[in-house]
């Protein structure tokens, strides 16, 4: 049996005294789309923030291709080929769109070319050459994705990406998805807007109080929507 892509376990995190993850395990197996869901301050930021080593102080165990990584400095977590897409995003006002999506080095082999990205993202190369900050809420966040996807990252952790966004932009993230898992991605998203992830996800992890404390796939999600209702309120 193939080990997992990634591999969570007892997942342990602290901000300087506050003790925020509590032993978060899960696993994601190359190609699949998974969910963390929960109320706002379950630990589902402080997840991804914690997998990037973005945390003020972590252990446990956190494998990328079975290689533990719960020591290992940030850039070297992202040279294994994890692109990391914070909620805030993080679009340089003083640059230019094309200039943003240019910033980061490539980490590996197999990143997408411009061209290719703006086949994806139209509207980036409609709006390649204005100020970084003057793109919409929508093309700053398709800007921030396409930033990573330059960089040769095949694992994708995604904060909230659909937050505050016009349906016709979330329908175009969700699109965008899908045509990722397609082409071989593996994705781990954080989503409040449940009604965007529900068909995109392959399994889907309830947390609440830094932990994992439900886990279900896409088959199952009927059988399990009193539940969610009453733990997420969708």
């Amino acid at each position: 049996m193939t080990a997992p892509l990634l591999e969570v376990k007892d997942l342990q995190g602290w901000y300087g005294e506050s003790h925020v993850l509590h032993g978060v395990n899960f696993h994601v197996n190359e190609g699949e789309v998974v969910t963390l869901l929960g109320r706002n301050g379950a630990g589902r930021t402080s997840t991804l923030r914690a997998i990037m080593g973005l945390i003020g102080s972590r252990k446990g165990s956190v494998k990328v291709r079975g290689i533990e990584t719960i020591h290992t400095a940030t850039h070297r977590i992202a040279r294994m080929g994890i692109g990391y897409c914070p909620e805030e995003r993080g679009i340089f006002s003083s640059l230019s769109a094309e200039e943003n999506l240019m910033l980061p080095p490539e980490l590996s082999k197999g990143g997408m070319s411009v061209e290719e990205i703006y086949a994806m993202f139209p509207n980036l190369k409609e709006r390649a050459h204005s100020q970084g900050t003057r793109l919409s809420g929508g093309e700053q966040q398709m800007l921030a994705v396409a930033r990573i996807l330059r960089t040769g990252a095949k694992l994708l952790l995604l904060d909230e990406i659909s937050e505050g966004l016009a349906p016709v932009i979330v329908q175009k993230l969700a699109e965008m998805v899908m045509s990722l898992r397609k082409q071989g991605y593996t994705i781990v998203m954080v989503e409040q807007n449940f009604v965007f992830a529900a068909p995109l996800a392959d399994r889907f992890m309830v947390m609440e109080h830094g932990e994992v404390i439900q886990e279900f796939t896409q088959a199952e999600l009927p059988a399990r929507m009193n539940t969610l209702h009453e733990y997420l309120g969708v």
